[in-house]
């Protein structure tokens, strides 16, 4: 090794961080930076933050001064930091930070690299920089990150510390701490906005003309086309669900068509309980609710591009004097939403093809068709409003005493028209949070009965029913819910303690790389089968262009976001997937060795990757874009150090049948590769695997690792051995690829775990083979017998250890539920680590305290049982018993906290004397 490694590249409190980044991905409406605006799959921050610190701090394994117990006693010590650090709570807490910060100084007395994202997207990266204080530089192609980036790194720091400008806000506080001024001034004049909006369009918006005291929330609709059948002349609701709410232990709430036949009409009457009828939509093929008849998916596409898709009422969503109330529609309801569309609207075409599905084959091509006239009315209204909004804040910034020197936020200005330029930035960001819950892609989630916003996920599908919002409701997807969340973020989660300002460019990412050497790159990057959100920011541009051309001219020029540079593999874009494919490869590789070229020695560079599924290759099973992805960094001259498997999925299924649940994202620590690096051949490759990969794997299980994240994990060290070379040369001369590498790591992984058995004691080797053979179900007791001669034991030893027993000829291993309630470790003559680890199990799924406490009592041998954990939850995945594979990822994911808990240490277990085996006897 060249370099002192950093923490990164050597261990993480993998658990704490996954836990955390999971929580902050489900935060709801608390105050979060990503509440300023929509941007599509941001990195936890909790993740962000842990990268980036433990890439700067040094792992004490680079100090030859401390022995192995110094080293890790002083890695425990900077897990505490970090576990402390990535907690939410923690993000302002000055202690916290400042004792992050007092590490990454005594790591660079000097000062630390500037850190550059130049994919910086959402900012969840740039922002945690920052909040690190360290110096911080972003950018994206795609001009919509980049504003948002300027919003959050750049902008509110102009403005911090200074008072608010609106008259009403003059003698509120005496000061005003980061950006909290700025913040109440986005509040006044975004109330302000509001009120002139409602006097102009507010009559659109009436109450329920059959519940008059309701104020109105949601309308739902759903789009109709004529009946295929002839005896039905009229058109017919595309109803994904009738459901409106459902709730436990109350009568469900739903719509019901009443189809009169006389007139070939239909109403829609809210029901509370009874049978709600069947979906009339599913999977884009109709049914007609008035006669059966089926309505094919052409048909649906053909009636629709024609122009002769409608719509229908179908309930509206109230606030009563009593709670939530559903209403029927009535004629008054309908006709109030019949509004002119206004001359302006959104210009755009809607991409033809995009990965999750697009609305094109309908005929909605243009980005002004996903709304109706009266969410056009409001969108545009919301829009012409913000212009005069920004003329009151320059007058009264002025008369506040800013200078009126005329420049412009985007020429670095810091006076009165810059200040009215920034809070128009922020209340065109409220704009576009609303014209997201203004349209009609937008769904009703009769669950939580809540209004789905229209990018759940990256894609532009088809919606059948769907939801229209009361702009002036003050409640859900209402221009108050919208603007409250924007000043929450500027108020609360920008301008973080003791941090600097950033720069965000809008600039080409190899371009910025090399432009600013040497920095520390941390970056979430395109991926091979990524999508393309250059197509789908475009919904917003196109409303950005019309409020931000004058404030933002250089990032609002062009028409649409570009296109052509997007480095991803858009298999629309390119022609084929190959062609994709290769186009990514290509430009990533050009990265790279941008990174190859700007990276600051010392620091490893850290780069984010979503692992997607598997597919079969060569006959080897792996992720394509994964190790096309590695294989570009490989071939750009950079070796990868350290992988880590980061989720935000805890809550979810962790094992697939059959196989590991996938990360939801790995990063990557990597540096570049050593000038003059050897060759290596196949068998030297493999040579050195089998030297430094049983090490690595025993530190990443001794920080508890959970199994589901020990293969990911292990390509760290694995394709760190294979990237340090120029390059492994195969028998036939050739290079040796990235997949194959991989496949090999995977089998050294496999062969390593399998080898711990032999540090079991015989009892625990029997039961581990017959589990691996048999799980928890009987076989012959003359295999029983043969295979306990092999592992040198007995049935009758297996009977007394507790291990399992023989019934008429059949033998089979005990299940928990078996277990001996009055078992306890020292009470046991015949002590197995098998054993002790499904009493542990067992303790756990009933109480964390009750495994803590035995935890401590087993002293080495619960040491032994996390190991023996490792290798059942292997043989279980394998085999696809998936609960069984969860109970032991879970004791293992368990293991830092029942420690704590029980007051003992890992380090302290596995030099016990208890761990001979032998000298407790077995017989």
């Amino acid at each position: 090794m060249t370099y002192k490694p950093k923490l990164i590249e050597v261990a993480l409190p993998l658990m704490a961080i996954n836990i955390e980044s999971k929580k902050q991905k489900t935060m709801g409406a608390a105050s979060h930076p990503q509440s300023l605006h929509r941007w599509w799959a941001r990195r936890p921050l909790a993740a962000a933050r842990a990268v980036l610190w433990s890439s700067l701090v040094d792992d004490p394994s680079g100090d030859d001064r401390l022995s192995d117990v110094e080293q890790q006693a002083e890695r425990d010590r900077l897990f505490g930091i970090l576990e402390q650090l990535v907690l939410w709570k923690n993000s302002e807490n000055p202690a916290v930070l400042e004792s992050a910060k007092a590490e990454i100084q005594r790591c660079f007395p000097d000062g630390a690299p500037p850190v550059i994202d130049p994919f910086g997207g959402g900012g969840a990266i740039p922002i945690e920089a920052q909040r690190l204080g360290l110096e911080v530089i972003s950018g994206d192609l795609n001009p919509v990150a980049v504003l948002i980036q300027k919003a959050m790194i750049d902008v509110p720091y102009r403005f911090a510390g200074r008072n608010p400008v609106h008259p009403h806000l003059a003698n509120e506080l005496a000061q005003w701490g980061r950006a909290t001024g700025l913040a109440a001034d986005i509040a006044e004049y975004g109330a302000a906005l509001a009120r002139r909006a409602e006097e102009r369009i507010g009559s659109h918006y009436p109450r329920p003309a059959d519940n008059p005291e309701a104020k109105p929330l949601i309308w739902i609709w759903a789009h109709t086309v004529a009946s295929p059948d002839p005896s039905w002349p009229g058109s017919v609701p595309l109803v994904r669900s009738w459901i409106l709410s459902k709730k436990k232990g109350k009568p469900v709430v739903w719509i019901e068509p009443v189809i009169d036949r006389a007139s070939h009409e239909i109403s829609y009457v809210v029901r509370h309980g009874g049978e709600p009828a069947a979906p009339s939509v599913d999977g884009g093929v109709g049914t007609c609710v008035a006669t059966g008849a089926a309505i094919s998916g052409e048909f649906i596409k053909h009636e629709a591009t024609a122009g002769r898709m409608g719509s229908d009422l179908l309930a509206i969503v109230a606030d009563g004097p009593e709670g939530r109330v559903y209403v029927s529609p009535s004629p008054a309801d309908v006709s109030a939403a019949d509004v002119d569309p206004p001359e302006w609207r959104p210009a755009g075409r809607n991409p033809e093809k995009l990965t999750g599905g697009t609305v094109t084959p309908y005929g909605f091509d243009e980005w002004w068709k996903l709304f109706t006239p009266r969410q056009l009315l409001a969108g545009t209204t919301f829009s012409d409003e913000l212009k005069s909004i920004s003329a009151d804040v320059l007058r009264d910034a002025i008369a506040a005493g800013l200078a009126d020197d005329g420049e412009r936020l985007s020429d670095g200005g810091e006076g009165a028209q810059a200040y009215a330029d920034a809070v128009t930035t922020y209340l065109a960001f409220v704009v576009d949070k609303c014209v997201e819950h203004w349209t009609w892609m937008c769904t009703w989630h009769n669950g939580n009965e809540q209004l789905r916003n229209a990018f759940g996920r990256q894609a532009i599908p088809m919606t059948w029913d769907y939801c229209e919002a009361n702009p002036f409701s003050g409640r859900m997807a209402s221009w108050a819910s919208q603007l409250s969340g924007v000043v929450k973020a500027v108020r609360d989660c920008l301008v973080p303690p003791g941090s600097a300002p950033g720069r965000a460019e809008q600039v080409d990412a190899r371009a910025n790389m090399l432009k600013h050497s040497p920095v520390a790159l941390s970056t979430d990057p395109p991926y091979a089968e990524n999508i393309s959100y250059a197509d789908i920011a475009d919904f917003f541009f196109a409303w950005m262009r019309r409020n931000l051309s004058d404030v933002w001219p250089n990032e609002c020029a062009t028409l649409a976001t570009p296109k052509a540079g997007e480095l991803i593999a858009n298999r629309h874009r390119q022609g084929s997937l190959r062609a994709a494919e290769e186009y990514f490869q290509e430009g990533m590789g050009e990265f790279m060795r941008a990174v190859a070229a700007s990276q600051a020695d010392g620091v490893p560079a850290t780069i984010y990757y979503a692992y997607k599924a598997t597919e079969t290759r060569d006959g080897v099973k792996g992720s394509t874009g994964w190790s096309t992805f590695l294989q570009a960094i490989v071939d750009a001259g950079i070796q990868v150090t350290a992988t880590w498997p980061m989720r935000t999925e805890l809550g979810k299924r962790l094992v697939a049948s059959g196989t590991n649940a996938l990360a939801s994202s790995i990063v990557l620590a990597c540096r570049p590769r050593a000038a003059g690096a050897p060759m290596a051949t196949r068998a030297e490759f493999v040579a050195a695997l089998r030297s430094e990969l049983p090490a690595a794997i025993r530190l990443l299980q001794s920080g508890s690792i959970a199994p589901v994240d020990l293969p990911q994990s292990t390509i760290g060290p694995g394709i760190g051995v294979f990237s340090r070379y120029s390059r492994v040369v195969e028998a036939d001369g050739s290079a040796m690829p990235v997949w194959s590498a991989l496949a090999i790591i995977n089998d050294e992984l496999g062969e390593i775990l399998d080898g711990e058995e032999s540090e079991m004691d015989k009892d625990s080797r029997f039961a581990l083979s017959w589990y691996s053979q048999h799980g928890y179900s009987s076989g012959a007791s003359g295999d029983a017998i043969s295979l306990a001669q092999a592992k040198d034991t007995s049935l009758t030893g297996l009977e007394e250890a507790g291990i399992g027993e023989t019934r008429q000829g059949q033998f089979s291993l005990y299940q928990r539920d078996q277990l001996a309630p009055d078992w306890t470790f020292l009470g046991d003559k015949r002590p197995t680590v098998w054993e002790t680890t499904q009493y542990l199990i067992a303790a756990l799924e009933r109480s964390e305290s009750e495994a803590a406490s035995l935890l401590h009592t087993l002293g080495g041998y619960g040491e032994r049982a996390r190991q023996l954990a490792y290798l059942l939850f292997k043989v279980s995945s394998d085999r696809g018993w998936v609960v069984e594979a969860a109970a032991y990822n879970s004791l293992i994911a368990a293991m830092p906290a029942l420690r704590a808990a029980g007051g003992s240490r890992g380090d302290e277990m596995t030099e016990s004397p208890e761990l001979d085996f032998e000298a407790r006897g077995e017989n």
